[in-house]
């Protein structure tokens, strides 16, 4: 493993098994800080650490996995954590008359309760130290919602909710709280969203069925998801900026999409903007 001189900070990012995740880890330990890199499943935690990692294993859906976790971290670091960055979530797709209470559930428990959770439990070492950066990844689909995407996005607009509403209360505490906004990135995302589609939505009995088969035939594709899609070092990018500016911004667009939509939510009224992205949604699936 490649020696990396360390710059005296150490971050938590959940959800590193690939992707976003892992890029960020990677890129973050490039340049020198301690990284504590964690993932749900024990498999991908044994991968984390043959690669060089302090990793730990968490899931967000798991209270006693969460506090096990942030005891692990800060044995690691020493009672000090720098910074933590809420990266673990998944996409459940569906059209919203067919989620399931629980499928709903599910959603949330992983992209905002675990993430608040966790939070949560590590502000009072950041209050304690009196300084800290919290970083969460939301989505394009935090800003605007397509058809389909209806339980992610209402998890990404309540992480969004609550993380402007954290970042009001902070303010002073030297405790900076930022939003990292990307849009299409190179990832497993899709191969999971399919996986949880096949499991929670019974596209046989739904009024969609037709349109779930082309969503089916989208959500396997290979290459690019969408146009504009970038790697995720572009998001990487963003979270360095998060990190090291002395006053960080409170919301990082990363793709051209989330510029876009970020744009027209505040130009387009109500009904342009729904023309705009029923006009997307049938181009996707075709």
């Amino acid at each position: 493993m490649t020696e990396h001189k360390s710059n005296g900070k150490s971050i938590l990012i959940s959800g590193c098994s690939s992707g976003i995740g892992l890029c960020v880890a990677r890129g973050l330990r490039k340049r020198g800080y301690q990284v504590i890199a964690s993932a749900r499943r024990k498999e991908d935690v044994e991968k984390l650490h043959d690669e060089g990692f302090s990793a730990v294993q968490l899931d967000l859906d798991d209270s006693e996995s969460i506090r096990q976790a942030v005891h692990e971290t800060l044995t690691i670091t020493g009672g000090k954590l720098y910074a933590l960055f809420n990266n673990g979530a998944y996409g459940q797709p569906g059209a919203v008359e067919d989620l399931s209470r629980d499928t709903l559930r599910a959603q949330f428990e992983s992209n905002l309760f675990g993430a608040v959770e966790l939070t949560n439990q590590l502000i009072p070492v950041m209050r304690q130290q009196g300084f800290g950066r919290i970083l969460q990844n939301s989505s394009v689909l935090g800003i605007i919602s397509l058809p389909y995407r209806g339980a992610y996005s209402a998890s990404k607009y309540a992480l969004e909710g609550i993380t402007d509403t954290l970042r009001l209360e902070l303010h002073g505490s030297g405790i900076h709280v930022s939003l990292i906004e990307p849009g299409p990135v190179e990832s497993r995302f899709r191969a999971n969203a399919f996986a949880m589609y096949k499991k929670h939505i019974d596209a046989k009995h739904s009024a969609h069925r037709n349109i779930y088969r082309r969503m089916e035939n989208r959500l396997q594709k290979a290459g690019p998801a969408a146009p504009f899609t970038l790697p995720p070092e572009a998001v990487l990018k963003k979270v360095i900026h998060a990190l090291e500016s002395p006053r960080p911004q409170p919301r990082y667009y990363v793709t051209v999409p989330t510029w876009l939509f970020g744009i027209l939510r505040r130009l387009l009224s109500t009904r342009m903007l729904d023309w705009v992205l029923r006009a997307i949604s049938r181009g996707e699936n075709k």
